[in-house]
């Protein structure tokens, strides 16, 4: 490991009083040089969330033993937290299904460094994306789905997330609904994206439903996946104006455009450690 590597902290527990005097008491015992420290408190819940990016002062720490260390701390106050080095590329499963324009986004931020994943496959009910996966020299795995299959296709997914060693499971357009027990065994680790327009526009052709309204702002949002539908804790959102004079193919591509902003800003803002749990809601240190 480079002596350049820096490492990131994050946390929650019960708030009291001391917390970032523990934290950064122990950050400097091991001759570390805090770099950036965002912290914020529940009003409401009483929750105390930090995350605290640091380096070391000289040669590089061994990321094991920094844990070990940690644990006391943690114990005492009651913390869930996490240790990573920063460096340390997200892996990443994407799934998808015929469209490519998120996929296809997530896959050149990926090449041009502009995001701190690593996407070590690909997996689709369709074939229809293989030839865009592969031309990044990522691996494709076709996985059809139907009522029959869709307990195999799903076992299928978890020996990959189980091979690859996947850090966080990416639902870029993939039009198949995970099933509750899925759902919980990524819990805090799978992203999707949809369209806001839910719930008024639910079903099929979404835009179109929107164009027949007249609608004026259109806009989409990622969100970790849960049990309950589209309705797990949102990362972010973003919306844009439009105007009667797009019809429902414009309105299609601004909504194309939408997601794939709002997809990756939420893959890099959990990739670099930034977003935090907090109940059904999320504290995002951006």
């Amino acid at each position: 490991m480079p002596a350049a590597a820096t490492y990131v902290l994050t946390l929650t527990c019960p708030d009291r009083p001391g917390l970032v005097h523990a934290i950064s008491s122990w950050i400097v015992e091991r001759g570390g040089n805090i770099l950036d420290a965002q912290q914020f408190t529940d009003p409401i819940g009483g929750q105390f969330f930090l995350r605290v990016h640091f380096e070391s002062v000289g040669d590089a720490y061994d990321v094991d033993d920094l844990r070990s260390g940690f644990g006391d701390v943690a114990a005492l106050h009651a913390m869930t937290w996490h240790l990573a080095v920063a460096e340390a590329p997200c892996r990443t499963l994407v799934m998808a299904s015929k469209e490519g324009h998120c996929l296809n986004d997530l896959l050149f931020r990926q090449s041009i460094g502009a995001l701190n994943i690593e996407i070590g496959a690909v997996v689709s009910n369709h074939p229809d994306l293989e030839r865009l996966a592969r031309s990044y020299d990522v691996p494709f795995h076709h996985v059809p789905v139907t009522a029959d299959t869709k307990s195999d296709a799903e076992s299928r997914m978890f020996e990959l997330v189980e091979e690859l060693e996947i850090d966080l499971v990416v639902l870029a357009r993939y039009m198949q609904i995970l099933s509750d027990d899925a759902c919980r065994r990524l819990e805090g680790r799978a992203i999707n994206i949809h369209h806001s327009f839910l719930p008024s526009f639910k079903g099929a052709k979404p835009y179109h439903q929107a164009y027949a309204r007249g609608v004026k702002l259109i806009g989409a949002t990622a969100h970790y996946v849960t049990a309950d539908l589209d309705e797990g804790p949102i990362v972010d959102q973003d919306v844009t104006r439009v105007g009667h004079h797009q019809d429902p193919a414009a309105l299609v591509q601004a909504g194309r455009d939408v997601e794939t902003r709002v997809l990756s800003r939420a893959v890099g803002l959990h990739a670099e450690q930034r977003v935090l749990l907090n109940g059904s809601r999320t504290v995002v240190f951006a």
